[in-house]
């Protein structure tokens, strides 16, 4: 499995916007490929990658709130208080935006309870 579609998780923070990684410098967290643009974004990853893998496993945040698993978008993406949140599609998108920090408290409860 790759993870967030081949997009670097380390540009969303240092460049503002998903940069396709190498299919050469790569590290596995949680079951999942990640890869990487450059060797110091893929050591960045490794040293914490709690700082930089997606929430909710990739998941979108929108669906997890609901109890639901879609898979997110790295296309569709917004970081909230230095924590990286996909969407399913720019419509979700919007949806999630009206109440981000009510969906990711209830989607942090959801989370919570499937990895429980």
């Amino acid at each position: 499995d790759v993870a967030l579609q081949g997009y670097d998780p380390v540009t969303y923070f240092t460049d503002g916007k998903p940069v396709k990684g190498s299919d050469e410098i790569t590290t596995e967290y949680m079951g999942a490929i990640f890869r990487f643009m450059t060797t110091d974004n893929r050591d960045l990853f490794v040293s914490d990658p709690t700082a930089y893998a997606p929430q909710y496993g990739g998941y979108c945040a929108w669906a997890m709130a609901d109890g639901k698993h879609a898979k997110g978008d790295a296309r569709y993406w917004k970081i909230v208080d230095g924590k990286l949140y996909l969407n399913y599609n720019s419509g979700i998108q919007k949806k999630w935006e009206v109440d981000i920090p009510g969906f990711i408290e209830d989607a942090n409860r959801e989370w919570e309870m499937i990895n429980n």
